[in-house]
């Protein structure tokens, strides 16, 4: 289940807005940096605030949860397909706000489905959601390697394989799109083999969002969100910059943005195997805030290597991808990300599930996911408009080292909230 919600996800993400921002003569949409994250950003947040109204309510009090996840996959994967058709703002603006509905709802299902039926959530977690990590990792590799490259070498060093880029990349970007429709099938099928979760329909409230959202009253879950918020801000404009920054900056091709981003996935997969003994030890405050404080850590390194000037393309005569020593650092500053992930976002996930009554946790979860997918992400979209007037040329971030340092400022200020203000109310794990 996890291996295939996000393969959906991140066959595509880590390259959109390359794809949307790079100019029409060169095979992208050409779109302001403002537009990206209107598309990426604030679409994107509508379906995550429409998710307890959608996945919260109806699995957890009319339609079993396998159920729910199927219907929302099914008709997710049609629209992700008539996406890849579609080339102006207007219509991308509407049909990525209405596929967000859609997708974002399946997210907090597949946890509460997992919190479910795991015996032990707090050691087993970790390790059913690293799988969701592997999917990501293999749909971010296999699509260049199959669909952007011909004569592909194998090396030690990310972005893993070389080889040279077909001369319509660019172009060939929607066609993750129509992968990720064709998944979105596949794991809609699949959903029906998974285990029955009914919904819970005796002795609880009729709408279980209501009480879901009163869990803002207790201090914990408060300070929890309101430090979770600058977060999923700037965790949101590290997928919406991340490509254009390796690419116009780093002098990164196309080819290999998606899989030279996977060294976070990788990271992330060792980082959650270390989760359970990091709540252990550290508790629940600390490994979040120790994550908020890898954020400060990523953006300081990346706007410092940005103070240089902007490289060339990292190819040789022949075509062939070459190595920067600030490319390098920035490849290789992403195992932060594992950190960054499994610390603050899987934390705070189980956290939320600890302290949630058993007949809301799907809600809780989908409430708690409207600060991380919702309106973190909404914000995102006119922050990056800002920084693209502020540290950018006609609307397109080009002062990525003014950028950079000022979203680590951000992380830096969740940090400190974190470590000042929260309230452990939960045990953290059975000794």
């Amino acid at each position: 289940m996890m291996f295939l919600q996000y393969a959906v996800w991140g066959v595509w993400l880590p390259v959109l807005a390359t794809y949307l921002q790079s100019p029409v003569n060169d095979g992208g949409l050409g779109f302001t940096s403002g537009q990206v994250g209107l598309i990426i950003g604030v679409a994107a947040s509508l379906g995550a605030i429409s998710a307890p109204f959608i996945a919260g309510q109806l699995a957890d009090r009319m339609f079993s949860t396998e159920k729910c996840l199927a219907a929302l996959l099914l008709l997710g994967g049609i629209v992700k397909i008539s996406l890849s058709l579609q080339d102006s703002f207007v219509a991308w603006l509407l049909l990525a706000t209405l596929y967000s509905v859609l997708y974002m709802p399946t997210l907090s299902l597949t946890n509460s489905m997992a919190f479910a039926h795991l015996d032990n959530p707090d050691r087993e977690f970790p390790r059913v959601r690293v799988w969701g990590t592997v999917g990501w990792i293999a749909a971010s590799w296999l699509f260049p390697m199959i669909w952007l490259q011909s004569n592909l070498e194998f090396q030690l060093l990310p972005p893993f394989f070389v080889g040279t880029e077909v001369a319509d990349a660019t172009a060939r970007l929607a066609d993750t799109l129509v992968v990720s429709g064709l998944l979105a099938f596949l794991y809609a099928g699949y959903c029906l083999r998974l285990p029955h979760t009914p919904p819970k329909t005796d002795g609880v409230e009729k709408l279980a969002f209501s009480k879901a959202f009163g869990l803002l009253s207790r201090r914990s879950f408060a300070v929890l969100v309101v430090a979770s918020l600058p977060i999923a801000v700037i965790h949101q404009l590290y997928f919406m910059q991340t490509g254009p920054f390796f690419e116009n900056q780093l002098g990164m091709l196309v080819t290999y943005i998606a899989p030279a981003m996977t060294v976070g996935q990788f990271a992330e997969i060792g980082f959650l195997a270390l989760l359970s003994g990091l709540l252990l030890r550290l508790g629940f405050k600390w490994t979040i805030t120790l994550g908020a404080l890898a954020y400060v850590a990523r953006y300081v390194i990346w706007g410092l290597i940005s103070l240089q000037e902007v490289a060339g393309p990292s190819v040789d005569a022949s075509g062939q991808f070459l190595w920067t020593a600030p490319l390098v650092i920035g490849v290789f500053s992403q195992l932060l990300h594992g950190l960054c992930y499994a610390c603050f976002f899987a934390s705070a996930f189980m956290y939320v599930d600890r302290i949630a009554d058993a007949d809301i946790r799907n809600s809780a979860q989908t409430v708690f996911g409207i600060i991380i997918l919702g309106i973190g992400p909404m914000i995102a979209g006119p922050v990056l408009g800002i920084l693209g007037s502020v540290f950018g040329d006609a609307g397109v971030v080009t002062d990525f080292a003014g950028m950079w340092f000022t979203l680590a400022i951000i992380a830096l200020l969740s940090t400190m909230l974190m470590a000042l203000a929260f309230v452990d109310e939960a045990e953290v794990v059975s000794r």
